[in-house]
């Protein structure tokens, strides 16, 4: 597959290098990294591929990162950061502990459900059968502390639930929101849920939920 190159000022003369900051460049390797290796796999991707793509050379890139392994593994950090940073917000938001959880998880599940997601999730889980520990630290940096995150918000809503196991509570509601999805998606047994969609898969995790946890009159 040929990429075109992007002129990123990852090579060139040191007053072009200088209009970019180390850490502007590290991003705009992940950036270029991300895309290749959502569209050939970790294994297929090569350093050459990416630093060709970059209009650099293999040594630059080594420069930033010492391995693909390091790449791949900066790669996956950098995605489960960006998904806790569009998800995370809606809890301190206003209304009743019901609102604020509906909005979260309907954010939530367009985000997980979402092409790019899946398509990260595909490719980490693929590698994870070599390396179990890219998909450790997809787990922990991505769906245990997206949970953990979740918990924490429930125990601050203490009122409002009768809750004796808070994560274990969190993974209960995640997987009531996504565990019917999760498969089919997967296995592009079926296309993206549309909006509706996702709005009857939460609202009937909710329903469960609270009935399962909610303090009475909540």
């Amino acid at each position: 597959m040929q990429y075109e190159k992007v002129d990123l000022d990852v090579r060139g003369s040191s007053e072009s290098r200088g209009r970019m900051s180390g850490e502007d460049r590290r991003e705009a390797i992940l950036d270029v990294a991300t895309e290749i290796f959502l569209s050939e796999g970790y294994a297929s991707a090569s350093m050459s591929t990416i630093a060709a793509k970059l209009g650099g050379s293999k040594g630059t890139l080594y420069n930033y990162f010492k391995s693909k392994e390091e790449l791949f593994e900066a790669y996956v950090r950098r995605h489960c950061v960006m998904q806790k940073s569009e998800i995370v917000a809606i809890l301190s938001e206003e209304g009743t502990a019901r609102e604020r959880l509906t909005a979260w998880a309907r954010h939530y599940l367009k985000v997980v459900t979402g092409e790019r997601s899946l398509s990260n999730w595909r490719v980490v889980a693929a590698e994870s059968q070599k390396a179990p520990d890219f998909g450790r630290i997809f787990y922990e940096s991505g769906p245990l502390l997206g949970a953990n995150l979740l918990a924490d918000y429930l125990r601050k809503e203490g009122d409002t639930f009768v809750i004796d196991d808070y994560l274990m509570a969190a993974h209960q509601f995640l997987s009531l929101c996504n565990g019917r999805l999760s498969k089919a998606l997967q296995l592009n047994y079926m296309p993206s849920p549309t909006e509706a969609e996702i709005n009857e898969e939460v609202d009937a995790a909710i329903k469960v939920f609270f009935a399962a946890y909610g303090a009475q009159g909540a």
